[in-house]
């Protein structure tokens, strides 16, 4: 036979392009994310889910002050809304565009918005615009919308941009109705855009709008604040030096509050929580007792909009001059100013710009002629719809709170996150606890009680938070910590040093695990000399934090109390690990900094591609089984596929994916890459993929492997990785002093616990922290693998294929099965 010429390959490619489902386990009635009603509402109407939006157009565009994912956000709108049957235009300059038409109303592609889920700020430009404020501005640009048949939009901004907004919406009616009489709109037009229905999403980096966990943008520009602080802290350690820094935050501390409990800074200064009358005195007290301590750095971070409890300002030229002439300390000032919106988005900010993105659109399929506007909010893991007014109003009372100076009114209205961080930071930021309470060194505590603390598995990012907080948070309790080198090998071998205050001073932007770690188990070594151990150094409490091995360890010291009463204390497991399979938790500590680092590096990666023309990169994963590094960075890479043990895939799959990639290619997108998650198949390894792509896609394009390895686990921890390390280790702290406290009160002072509730698992589960019996999650565990039975992402996978195929990739249903249409293009 003879052998095929690359243009008959490329040919018969480009003829058979695969279908977004190309079997009946991709059914569309598959959820993703939260949408398994509308997913399902759209299938048992009897026409494609792609489809619903026939005849329609909408508009997005970004308002306001620009911020990291709004990219994100814009593409998946564009992409979305053209899956589902939408014209799909973009404004440009935002509500100036939209008043002032023309070139600034702009059909979108599906290729239109290929390669700009990496770039920062935003793509189709943001303007302030006085002309909307006016009526007549709003008139022109009803007229603008009319004239292009535009009755949903998609608004990505602040409240000031979301309020306008809603402004429009309600006098849509009677602007189309004047325009009818002055004879700029026929009534065709007029009858055809009656109705305008509008979804926000909230791109703010100050986090200030409430409604919603997180804005597009906050995630990434604490990114750039951490890095600033982390390179200034080093040049601070070598000269002794002061520097005080000043975020944004006009009207909101948030930023400046997580920074602080990420870095770990000296004192913090934001509007919501304003110092006490003597705050000259005592900072300058506590700055000149930390370097009588040995420290020789201070860190202080000021908001833009802190203020003393009086409403005057508080600058940080202020707070420079007050330490230079109190303590003649060498001290400097840096403002981050407009760093912190730019630069490339972290990858929650891409992902929430995805799912937020693609909700809105689906919200306005189901809109009505009544339906009030909403906002794309993120609660815990959903993405979910809020009345736009509601939240603004709230966002508003706030802002009376902080003018009124009913400051703690103001911080309540930010939410429970926002209190909890702040108690968090005003406990772990002390100096040292009281003499009466502990020792400098830790040894001698005013509780006779131990807490141990050790690390088991492999190391992650925010292990040493969650020590440091576990530590501090102990001591102020009263209660002796016992820090654990290397695991339950080294306690064996008699590993252990009482911490103090100071031991974990800087261990928050630590990355790996100071402790020390390894995999071993109790029942691999010895349950019985680990329960001597226990004995010999009197354990009334024990936290480990590590991955799936953590959670066994405290699983099988859990199921051997009948034999050793000493390991009947309470025990708690903070989950740890890059690969984030550890049962009855959404997140794990590393996870987020391993999904960035892979983010990262596909960005640079599909740079090359670009340069070098006709590329496609396999890159391989860790994860072990678990496929949620694989799956969230693809979805945040903008990936073409990725391959994950929980999904079979077999040869079909790995087929349409190169005819996938090669009409892609055809269509002049020069790259594609695909992420494999290392477990993935036996069969199916990176290489082979690699070696089958290269074979199959001779003549079209090249192909290259990555394996990332390590460096997944390496690096400094992220912002998320840090706060939640330190949230879980305070919980965990106090999880066990209260468990110790109730247990002495029923045992007459003794500590003898067998209640499953004593040996738990602390996770973050939707929006919620709680502790879960280690005991209990067995049923939910794939044991084999190690993994959960039941994974929250595994509802995203579908949106990674949406937004990377062509709009026309859909599948309608029939009485012959499944029908496809459409050719195939992608990021």
């Amino acid at each position: 036979m003879a052998q095929e010429s690359p243009e008959s390959k490329k040919l018969r490619m480009a003829r058979s392009i695969p279908t977004f489902f190309d079997s009946s386990r991709h059914r569309p009635s598959v959820i993703f994310d939260d949408y398994s009603d509308t997913v399902s509402k759209f299938s048992s109407q009897g026409h494609g889910y792609g489809m619903v939006g026939e005849g329609k157009s909408l508009a997005v565009f970004t308002s306001g002050g620009d911020s990291q994912g709004m990219n994100a956000a814009v593409r998946a709108v564009v992409r979305m809304g053209i899956y589902v049957g939408f014209r799909v235009f973009a404004i440009h300059e935002g509500y100036q565009g939209m008043v002032d038409g023309g070139d600034h109303i702009q059909e979108m592609g599906w290729k239109d918005v290929s390669g700009i889920i990496q770039l920062g700020g935003t793509v189709i430009g943001s303007a302030r615009c006085k002309d909307f404020r006016q009526r007549e501005g709003r008139l022109k640009a009803a007229k603008n919308l009319i004239k292009h048949c535009i009755t949903n939009l998609v608004v990505i901004g602040g409240d000031g941009s979301l309020t306008g907004a809603n402004l429009f919406r309600n006098e849509w009616s009677d602007l189309v109705e004047e325009l009818l009489q002055r004879g700029e709109v026929d009534k065709v037009e007029a009858e055809e855009c009656r109705h305008l229905a509008i979804v926000g999403m909230v791109g703010s980096i100050d986090n200030d709008f409430c409604g919603t966990d997180m804005t597009i943008g906050t995630d990434s520009a604490l990114h750039r604040i951490i890095e600033a602080v982390d390179a200034i802290s080093t040049t601070a350690q070598s000269h002794q030096r002061s520097f005080v820094m000043e975020v944004m935050g006009r009207h909101c501390g948030y930023l400046a509050l997580v920074a602080s409990l990420a870095c770990g800074a000296d004192w913090l200064f934001i509007p919501e929580a304003p110092p006490a009358d003597d705050w000259e005195d005592k900072l300058c007290k506590k700055l000149s007792q930390t370097r009588e301590m040995g420290k020789r750095l201070n860190i202080i971070i000021v908001a833009e909009g802190a203020v003393d409890r009086h409403g005057n300002t508080i600058t940080v030229n202020q707070i420079k001059e007050l330490i230079i002439e109190r303590l003649d300390f060498d001290t400097r000032v840096t403002v981050l100013g407009h760093v912190q919106r730019g630069g490339n988005p972290s990858a929650f900010d891409r992902i929430l710009g995805c799912r937020m993105g693609a909700e809105a659109v689906l919200a306005l399929t189901e809109a009505s002629k009544d339906s009030p506007a909403c906002v794309v909010s993120l609660a815990g893991n959903s993405a979910v719809r809020v009345p736009l007014m509601e939240c603004v109003e709230k966002t508003q009372q706030v802002g009376k709170a902080l003018k009124g100076k009913s400051f703690t009114q103001a911080t309540e209205l930010r939410g429970r996150s926002f209190e909890n961080n702040l108690k968090t930071y005003l406990t772990l930021s002390k100096l040292k606890p009281p003499e009466s309470v502990c020792s400098e060194d830790g040894k001698q505590c005013s509780r006779n009680y131990n807490l141990a603390i050790l690390n088991v598995g492999a190391p992650a990012a925010g292990m040493n938070a969650a020590v440091r907080s576990f530590v501090r948070s102990s001591l102020v309790d009263g209660y002796r910590v016992y820090g654990v080198h290397d695991g339950f090998e080294g306690l064996l071998q008699d590993k252990l040093e009482y911490f103090g205050w100071m031991s974990v001073s800087d261990w928050v932007r630590e990355g790996g695990s100071k402790l020390g770690t390894n995999r071993s188990m109790p029942k691999k070594l010895s349950l019985e000399e680990i329960a001597k151990k226990f004995k010999q150094y009197n354990f009334h409490g024990l936290a480990i934090v590590g991955g799936f091995e953590a959670y066994m360890s405290v699983t099988e010291l859990a199921e051997a109390r009948p034999r050793y009463p000493e390991f009947c204390i309470p025990m708690v497991v903070i989950p740890a690990t890059v690969s984030n399979n550890v049962p009855g938790t959404d997140f794990s500590l590393g996870c987020d900094t391993a999904l960035n680092a892979i983010t990262e590096t596909c960005d640079k990666i599909k740079q090359s591609a670009s340069g070098s023309k006709r590329r496609v990169f396999i890159v391989e994963t860790m994860g072990g089984y678990c496929g949620y590094l694989a799956t969230m960075g693809g979805l945040a890479s903008g990936a073409d596929a990725a391959y994950i043990f929980e999904e079979p895939f077999g040869i079909v799959d790995l087929e349409g994916d190169v005819r996938h990639l090669a009409g892609k290619i055809n269509d002049e997108v020069q790259r594609g890459i695909i992420l494999r998650n290392e477990n993935a198949n036996p069969n199916f390894t990176t290489d082979f993929i690699h070696q089958l792509f290269a074979e199959e896609g001779r003549g079209l394009f090249t192909v290259r492997k990555n394996v990332l390895g390590h460096m997944q686990q390496g690096g400094s921890p992220s912002v998320f990785d840090r706060n939640l390390g330190t949230k879980l280790g305070a919980k965990a702290a106090n999880f066990l002093v209260h468990s110790i406290d109730e247990n002495t009160k029923r045992n007459q002072g003794k500590i003898h616990t067998e209640s499953r509730e004593s040996a738990c698992l602390l996770g973050l589960s939707k929006r919620v922290i709680g502790f879960t019996p280690v005991t209990s999650l067995s049923p939910i565990v794939d044991f084999e693998h190690r993994i959960p039975k039941g994974q929250w992402w595994m509802n995203l996978r579908p949106l990674l294929r949406i937004l990377a195929k062509h709009t026309s990739t859909y599948i309608s249903e029939t009485e012959g099965g499944f029908v496809a249409a459409g050719d195939v293009t992608c990021d």
